[in-house]
């Protein structure tokens, strides 16, 4: 019998109550879900943590705001204290005050204050995290203890960057351990910004499809978007990089790409935007979520490097983490690494206690993906009902990962597809988890247009943003897991007759 299977909709994924993704089994839930339908939120128990407050937070909030909030006044339970400074400064209004441990930021209730902070927090991960919310609440004797779970006993953080220097050529305390990934990128982006404003240069180049949150981060907090944002997503045509390079010339400040890019595993010859980059005083941020810093090596090619170990280094999926590297040999290293810790949000003690547990098995897990993933692949490319895959080692780009690649072997967990058809008849019918995130153990399927973009789907939209980064709207991005190979490729092929 197989070991995969669709958990009911709402479950947490793969099943700790502090696990990142949550169940959508059918296209109906992930539209009700995006729509806030209400029998979908009701049913959630769990979701993504800069996207969805967790139900620890929920209930941290409901009782603060009781015994905190004035009248018409909106409460955030936020990581720290900078956190909470930042947000009133983008608000432009609020309070904040420290109770049972927590810091919080209190506003006017209306609407558009709401959503502004929501999407602030979510943007660089600023909310309380579930394990804080947690704690917090048996301090406040709504709970009696925490939930059981392995943590490590010890210096976590120094255990962390151990097993992570094993990847990056640095010292380990040159490893900046973040909250999130996005903590992590915001940290490198305003590390980078401070250096290159004084100079003139507050022009930033996306470079390929990226992220969402990280889109949101340029076009968001550049200092005038319509003049600094500028988007190229062709990673490989180095030559519209270098006239764009040649059109702002001393005003540009750094360049973000991700190897590969999230969701089309595009990569872009890193060695060539490096020296482009260095010969004109432009900075360059990667993040290698998508493939992990345990399959690529990156940092020779970044001034900074910012990801994620919510994926991958937490093969269980249940705790949220990123780590910022200053490459120690670019031009503007002492001041960078003298702004990164300063800038991000670290994690939560009893977060990093969880991801220290986690770590040692990182590597063995990590191994057993990349040895599923070709035979996921090579099934997928056969299969008539598959119109089209990419994945770290399509043409377009293979050998320009393979120039990164840490082995032969390392080719990561993520794969996307698309189908002849439409997608909703076999994602309903996949037995296999059914979520956002990669990288975990457990296998996990996405719509990821729907989860991630859903707002420029074109039966929403008349923008043109997924036609020309030549992203298909019903694209499905396949996180392959440690489970055996035979029974992923069954599930799938039972889905797809």
């Amino acid at each position: 019998m197989s070991v995969l299977f669709s958990p009911p909709l709402g479950h947490p994924i793969p099943g700790s109550p502090h696990s990142v993704s949550c169940s959508l089994p059918t296209m109906a839930d992930v539209i009700g879900y995006e729509e806030r339908a209400a029998a979908v939120v009701h049913a959630m128990t769990a979701g993504y943590p800069r996207f969805a407050v967790h139900p620890f937070v929920a209930e941290l909030t409901t009782h603060l705001t009781t015994a905190l909030a004035q009248s018409n006044e909106h409460l955030w339970p936020v990581l720290n204290a900078r956190a909470a400074r930042e947000l009133i400064r983008h608000l432009g209004t609020g309070r904040s005050l420290t109770h049972a441990g927590v810091e919080v930021v209190l506003h006017g209730a209306e609407p558009a204050l709401i959503t502004a902070g929501k999407l602030w927090l979510q943007h660089r991960g600023g909310l309380l995290s579930s394990r804080a919310a947690e704690d917090a609440l048996v301090r406040l004797g709504r709970r009696t203890a925490v939930l059981p779970e392995n943590v490590f006993d010890g210096d976590a953080t120094a255990e962390v960057q151990r097993v992570l220097s094993r990847h990056f050529p640095v010292a380990p305390t040159e490893i900046h351990l973040a909250s999130s990934g996005m903590s992590a990128m915001q940290a490198a982006f305003e590390a980078i910004r401070a250096v290159q404003a004084p100079r003139g240069r507050t022009v930033w180049i996306q470079l390929g499809w990226l992220y969402l949150d990280t889109i949101a981060l340029l076009k968001k907090f550049t200092p005038d978007p319509t003049r600094d944002y500028l988007v190229q997503h062709d990673v490989t045509d180095l030559a519209a990089l270098e006239r764009l390079f040649a059109a702002h010339g001393e005003r540009l400040a750094g360049v973000i790409t991700e190897a590969p890019t999230n969701p089309l595993l595009h990569t872009a010859d890193l060695a060539a935007i490096a020296d482009l980059a260095q010969r004109h005083g432009v900075r360059v941020i990667c993040d290698p979520s998508i493939a992990s810093p345990l399959n690529v090596e990156v940092l020779p090619h970044a001034d900074i490097v910012a990801c994620s170990l919510t994926k991958y280094v937490s093969p269980e999926g249940d705790v949220m983490a990123g780590a910022a590297v200053v490459n120690p040999r670019g031009p503007d290293a002492a001041a960078l690494a003298a702004a990164v810790p300063t800038l991000l949000d670290p994690p939560y003690p009893r977060d990093l206690a969880r991801l220290a547990a986690e770590i040692g098995s990182a590597e063995e897990v990590v191994a057993r993906i990349n040895a599923n993933t070709p035979a996921v692949v090579a099934f997928l490319q056969k299969h008539p009902s598959v119109a089209r895959v990419w994945w770290s080692h399509q043409a377009a780009t293979a050998e320009n990962f393979r120039r990164i690649a840490r082995s032969p072997a390392s080719v990561g967990a993520v794969v996307s597809f698309t189908l002849h058809g439409k997608l909703a008849g076999f994602y309903d019918r996949v037995a296999v988890a059914k979520g956002p995130s990669f990288g975990m153990a457990t296998t996990l399927l996405c719509p990821y247009i729907y989860l991630a973009h859903y707002d420029l789907l074109p039966h929403r939209s008349t923008s043109t943003a997924l036609a020309d980064a030549g992203i298909p709207p019903e694209l499905l991005r396949l996180s392959v897991g440690a489970e055996p190979v035979e029974d992923i490729i069954a599930t799938l092929a039972a889905a797809l007759a």
